[in-house]
């Protein structure tokens, strides 16, 4: 069994997919801005492991979004073979780096802001 969608709380979906893809840097996978349907997945493994950005506006998602941000927790986590480089691209792209809530104890570093009130951590690729 294989992880094929993860959902990611975001107020506004088509506002997301433009953050998602043109800062973020992943590859649309299915946009429809009039159903407020956007997914998206990673250029590296376009057909792998998707991204719906879920509209949480209004519904169960949006107070647990914002018990996430309030309590500085990253909703999800992404990795790269070279996070530090990694997150200097999305730094150049306008991307808020958030060093100020790494807490090395907990597990968790190289948190940056996704655009759309949540927290992101970014980690080294696992290898075998």
């Amino acid at each position: 069994m294989k992880i094929a969608l993860v959902s990611v709380p975001v107020p506004d979906p088509v506002a997301a997919h433009e953050i998602y893809t043109t800062r973020l840097g992943f590859v649309s996978k299915t946009f429809e801005p009039e159903n407020q349907l956007a997914i998206v997945a990673a250029p590296e493994d376009p057909q792998g492991t998707a991204i719906l950005l879920e509209p949480c506006k209004g519904n169960f998602a949006e107070p647990y979004q914002q018990a996430a941000h309030d309590a500085n927790m990253p909703i999800i986590v992404f990795s790269a073979a070279d996070p530090a480089a990694e997150l200097a691209r999305l730094e150049s792209r306008g991307v808020t780096l958030r060093p100020d809530l790494n807490r090395p104890e907990w597990g968790i570093d190289n948190v940056f802001e996704d655009g759309c009130g949540n927290f992101v951590m970014m980690e080294a690729d696992a290898t075998d």
